[in-house]
């Protein structure tokens, strides 16, 4: 429950994913780049619950991914009890693409 960041200039996406790998709490990753393989490898790469290439990661909100008011934030994969159909055991992964985006 505290502000923290994990940031890190890193010289290739195999060391920003190895960062993440560590320090990663599974909610949001972003980078900033101009090359689009760069992106798609991270996108692919990368097992959190929202995905931001070249935007800020203020937009992994309920209401700014057409959710509503937010009722909890989960970072865990496995979210229901009881009988479960195909709905309940899949996950999802919120993928943000930008242009340099910010949400003020």
């Amino acid at each position: 429950m505290d502000l923290d960041i994990a940031v890190a200039m890193v010289d290739s996406v195999d060391d920003a994913l190895a960062h993440i790998r560590r320090w990663s709490s599974g909610h949001t990753e972003a980078i900033i780049t101009n090359d689009l393989g760069n992106s798609e490898r991270f996108v692919a790469g990368v097992d959190s619950a929202a995905v931001i290439v070249n935007a800020s990661t203020r937009f992994t909100d309920g209401g700014e991914l057409g959710l509503g008011a937010e009722v909890g934030i989960s970072t865990q994969k496995m979210h229901a009890r009881g009988p479960m159909g195909l709905a309940e055991l899949t996950t999802t992964k919120w993928i943000i693409q930008g242009e340099g985006q910010i949400r003020s």
